[in-house]
């Protein structure tokens, strides 16, 4: 493949960190079936082509002598920590905020700015990662890099409204410029620093389950009123180009 090829991908991530959030089409209650068909996409891409290459990876890992005691079977104990962080993190982030009165109910409230930073710093570090993964694409089929890419992007979109329903106008004015700055970042990171192959995937495992809990999060909610069928839609068409490849 081409060198640098991945830089119109991520940026079109980043730009979408900058102007997702003015689609106003894609906000309100019941939840946008765009936004829905865009989290079945990204789940689709994690189970049909993320999670199969941990597997190959898995066998790479047994192969290391200083992992084999502990990793032997633990690609995806890195995928289940991922979920767990960002499970944790949205639990307290919904914890800081209290819980709502009948008045408040229907409309999110600002929680505390401690909480903002921790929350968007821990995905100003995922977002460095799916960077540092981006570049790493640039060494495979440019198949593997759009498939990758459209992924992300959807999932970007539905995590940006996530975070601005979360943070409101602390997000527009901080945490979307921290987000686009880590995924260039570690973008960037990719050209000076190669990873060693085990570390890779597991980083990969890691984004996997992130990526999963950040779907379900934004989905299961009783108040968001998901679109179920858009949800399964986006997740079977996905799957469906996925398989066909």
């Amino acid at each position: 493949m081409d060198n640098y090829v991945s830089v119109w991908p991520v940026l079109v991530l980043a730009f979408i960190h900058f102007f997702g959030t003015k689609l106003r089409f894609l906000a309100g209650v019941p939840r946008s079936i765009w936004l829905s068909g865009a989290s079945g996409v990204s789940v689709a891409y994690v189970f049909l082509h993320l999670f199969p290459e941990l597997g190959e990876g898995q066998e790479h890992v047994t192969e290391q002598n200083w992992a084999e005691s502990f990793l032997s079977h633990h690609v995806y104990l890195m995928a289940l920590i991922g979920l767990g962080v960002f499970y944790g993190l949205e639990r307290t982030v919904v914890s800081a905020k209290g819980p709502k009165t009948e008045q408040a109910k229907g409309r999110e409230t600002e929680g505390p700015i401690g909480v903002f930073w921790l929350h968007i710093s821990s995905f100003a570090m995922y977002n460095a990662i799916i960077g540092y993964i981006l570049y790493q694409r640039e060494e495979g089929s440019l198949s593997d890099l759009a498939l990758y890419s459209v992924a992300m992007a959807l999932h970007f979109l539905v995590n940006d409204f996530g975070l601005q329903e979360h943070h409101q106008r602390t997000y527009k004015k901080y945490g979307r410029w921290l987000l686009a700055l880590a995924l260039l970042f570690g973008w960037v990171l990719g050209f000076v620093v190669e990873l060693h192959k085990t570390v890779l995937v597991m980083l990969v495992a890691f984004i996997g389950g992130g990526v999963i809990m950040n779907v379900l999060k934004e989905e299961l909610p009783q108040e968001r009123e998901s679109r179920y069928w858009a949800f399964a839609l986006g997740a079977g068409l996905y799957a469906i180009l996925l398989l066909s490849l």
